[in-house]
């Protein structure tokens, strides 16, 4: 059996296709509602400032903080309330020395006014007057005109990924289209003669097609579009033609099986016969996915992954994820949440490979605790009784139980 060159620790592979990849994909123009999750192709400035007008953060009165100064429950100021000023409308009131009008939460304040006072510090002595109990500083209560985002102000970065708020923020300042950069497609083939569809009912020796649908899965929830081309036999020139039919189509190619060094195993060969400069990586300091392949075929990235789905996936999140978004030029993907918690046994590791251990989390006396789950990495049900992966560094051999653990949460 042949053995793997080129072996790389995960960091080092995956730069190694980063640096020599082309940046980026071509941008487009998208509403911004439909934005979420893609990236920014151009900084993004304010237009206008916001909020566009002093507002009121509170249901009270608007007043000249200066008619409030000193005033308790005791010794209480008297004000004249001039009228309100109805939500959506602007003001058509100018307070003169000891009044107030009725101020709305988000409305616009009276002319004049410069404070509001809440609701709950005034009493009503009849319908043109009140009493204020408590005092209010200049500005209290109260949101100046560009105190959320100035005219010009920077929003967005280049390379920014877009959240929620984000879209949020875009349409409160009338900005209803974006350009972004255009979503990544990937074409998914997995290979072997053993696959067949999850609908049909496997013969002997055959096992359900898994990895199409979790790389599927897995590069819609990284901003992807996938792009399955079917199950592959293990036969050379059907690989090579499903891999040139998947580059021809989309950005960057993902194969699952074929990855190792049997004689089944093809993938490298074919990805090295498709263009230049070909397999950059057979191969990473990595368990599961040590058999991982790496090309880039013509300025298009193209993965080898394991067969066995947890390996697969693992290898996935590790290193085709982050290369979408650098193709999508996001210059801070997100990372996976983190929390700390204690091991509750021994993970043994060999120095010089990093591991990632699926763990089950559970509350116990003491805090946190991180149970590793151990099992074969064709066990696609390891992954689902997890909760998230301890990484084992590279230069450990191991991690001892008790001790406190950074684990990485699946989201």
């Amino acid at each position: 059996m042949a053995e793997f060159f080129n072996v790389l620790a995960p960091d080092s592979a995956l730069q190694t296709l980063i640096e020599r990849m082309p940046r980026y994909l071509e941008a487009e123009m998208v509403p911004t509602s439909q934005a979420l999750g893609r990236i920014t192709a151009e900084p993004i400035v304010a237009l206008e400032s916001l909020p566009a007008f002093v507002r009121s953060t509170m249901d009270g009165y608007a007043v000249r903080a200066s008619d409030t100064f000193g005033a308790s429950e005791s010794l209480p100021a008297y004000l004249d309330v001039a009228g309100e000023v109805p939500m959506g409308q602007a003001s058509a009131i100018t307070l003169a020395a000891g009044q107030a009008a009725i101020a709305y939460t988000g409305g616009m304040l009276a002319d004049g006014a410069d404070a509001v006072v809440m609701v709950e510090n005034t009493q009503q002595i009849d319908a043109t007057s009140i009493e204020v109990f408590r005092p209010v500083a200049p500005g209290e209560n109260v949101v100046q005109i560009g105190e959320d985002v100035r005219c010009g102000e920077p929003i967005l970065s280049e390379g920014s990924l877009i959240r929620p708020q984000d879209i949020g923020g875009l349409l409160a300042l009338g900005m209803t289209q974006v350009r972004v950069r255009r979503s990544p497609l990937v074409a998914i083939v997995s290979t072997g003669d053993e696959i067949v569809a999850p609908e049909a009912a496997p013969g002997p020796g055959q096992i359900r097609d898994i990895n199409t649908y979790t790389i599927a899965a897995l590069v819609q929830q990284a901003g992807g579009i996938p792009v399955p081309l079917g199950l592959i036999p293990d036969d050379y020139e059907a690989q090579r033609q499903a891999a040139v039919d998947g580059l021809s189509q989309a950005d960057m190619l993902v194969s699952s099986a074929g990855s190792s060094v049997s004689s089944r195993d093809m993938t490298v060969d074919v990805l090295d016969s498709l263009g230049s400069p070909g397999v950059l990586v057979h191969g990473i300091a990595h368990r599961p996915g040590k058999p991982t392949i790496i090309a880039l075929v013509d300025g298009k990235p193209a993965f080898g992954l394991p067969g066995n789905p947890v390996s697969a996936m693992i290898v996935f999140r590790l290193l085709v994820r982050p290369t979408l978004y650098a193709l999508a030029g996001c210059l801070q993907p997100p990372q996976a949440p983190m929390v700390r918690a204690r091991l509750t046994r021994n993970i043994a590791s060999i120095t010089g490979r990093e591991d990632h251990v699926q763990v089950r989390l559970f509350e116990a006396e003491g805090g946190l605790q991180a149970e590793p789950i151990f099992g074969k990495s064709n066990l696609i049900y390891t992954l689902i009784r997890a909760a998230g992966i301890v990484v084992v560094p590279l230069d450990q051999s191991g991690l001892y139980a008790g001790e406190e653990v950074p684990v990485q949460l699946y989201h």
